[in-house]
């Protein structure tokens, strides 16, 4: 089930400007490389350990059932390599070659808004899984 990204950090991601944070990209490019890997390998405990809180919400109220089962069935693409990671303050926009995913920080790192996302032009992404 498609699902429209309204993040307005999303929107703004690409107006914020050029500043390499380093480490903070590299951090958020693993979780969201981490997250399609689990799904990929059908370890859905994996995949839900990468999920934002809201995120995992969602997922299992609009799938009726837990997370661990519910990911499985979201037919995420399979990883593949990172063409770039942008970081602004606590979001960062992870692009890979098939998939884009928004990710936040929080307490314990970052962790995955959205995923199975394409872009839309001037428009929201449209996303596979996202919270709300």
């Amino acid at each position: 089930m498609k699902r429209t990204l309204i993040i307005a950090a999303a929107a703004l991601l690409p107006l914020a400007g050029c500043g390499s944070v380093g480490g903070r990209e590299e951090a958020a490019a693993a979780v969201a490389t981490r997250l399609l890997a689990a799904a990929a390998s059908q370890n859905g405990p994996q995949a839900c350990a990468t999920l934002a809180p809201d995120t995992t919400a969602e997922l299992e109220e609009s799938a009726g059932k837990p997370c661990p089962d519910a990911i499985l069935d979201e037919e995420l693409p399979e990883p593949g390599r990172v063409v770039g990671t942008s970081v602004y303050g606590q979001w960062a926009q992870v692009r890979l070659a098939d998939d884009t995913l928004f990710l936040a920080v929080f307490d314990d790192g970052w962790r995955v808004v959205a995923a199975g996302c394409t872009s839309r032009g001037e428009r929201p992404y449209d996303c596979t899984l996202q919270g709300s």
